[in-house]
């Protein structure tokens, strides 16, 4: 949190903190990647105040472009409040057993994570190989193949990154980023299906980058991880 003051309310703020919600409760409802038009047009906003708005919630964390950015998406500030307000999921027994056993199987960084209202809740980290950014997971979802998944189920979602997504869910059923951060590491996410198909969660792997450039090995142990934990979790 910044250290600055936080100013005494004038008359006229009250109305400007109810707009700034009304434009959080709007991207929640339309979801990841609306545009500013589209807000302002749901709100009968002035598109001048949309912007406004919008550009001070993106200053805050509350909300984050997307990575063309032509929309923007729930950001880190709200998937903390919903952490608060939520109790964590607990696994059972047997959701942790599918969990660990593929831990051991795969021997690197493995994490579970649920997709809610278009964001990523992470439900258990590998505490062996932690994340190295949850926060930026966060708030950049489609710069890790976790939030790569997210882009594939958005029809509308148009750039390479997603066209790439696209083509390694057709191969391998998976999503891949590799050597954007760390040029010697990189994930993969294996989608978790409700029973309609929906997606509902991941499997993800983090780890050395030859392991992800071909992710067959990687693969065998996760894929029928994410089956098991289907019933499990969603």
């Amino acid at each position: 949190m910044r250290d600055r003051p936080v100013p005494a309310l004038s008359s006229r703020q009250p109305g400007a903190v109810h707009s700034a919600l009304s434009v959080l409760e709007a991207v929640a409802h339309l979801g990841a990647g609306v545009s500013a038009q589209r807000i302002s047009a749901e709100l009968r906003l002035p598109r001048a105040t949309t912007y406004r708005l919008l550009n001070l919630l993106v200053e805050d964390e509350y909300l984050v472009r997307t990575p063309d950015l032509t929309g923007f998406a729930l950001g880190a500030k709200v998937a903390q409040l919903a952490a608060v307000a939520a109790p964590p999921l607990r696994l059972s027994s047997a959701a942790r057993s599918v969990v660990d056993g593929a831990r051991r199987a795969v021997r690197g960084g493995v994490h579970l994570v649920l997709f809610v209202d278009q964001r990523i809740v992470v439900v258990d980290a590998d505490p062996d190989f932690p994340l190295s950014d949850s926060a930026r997971l966060t708030r950049e979802p489609a710069r890790y193949a976790l939030g790569r998944l997210l882009l594939v189920e958005d029809a509308a979602a148009s750039s390479d990154v997603a066209d790439a997504a696209r083509a390694d869910l057709a191969r391998w059923g998976a999503t891949r980023q590799s050597g954007e951060f760390v040029t010697t590491a990189g994930c993969v996410a294996v989608p978790i299906r409700d029973g309609a198909g929906a997606l509902a969660g991941a499997l993800g792997f983090s780890g050395a980058r030859h392991r992800v450039d071909d992710p067959a090995g990687v693969l065998a142990a996760l894929r029928p991880a994410a089956d098991a934990l289907a019933p499990l979790v969603v």
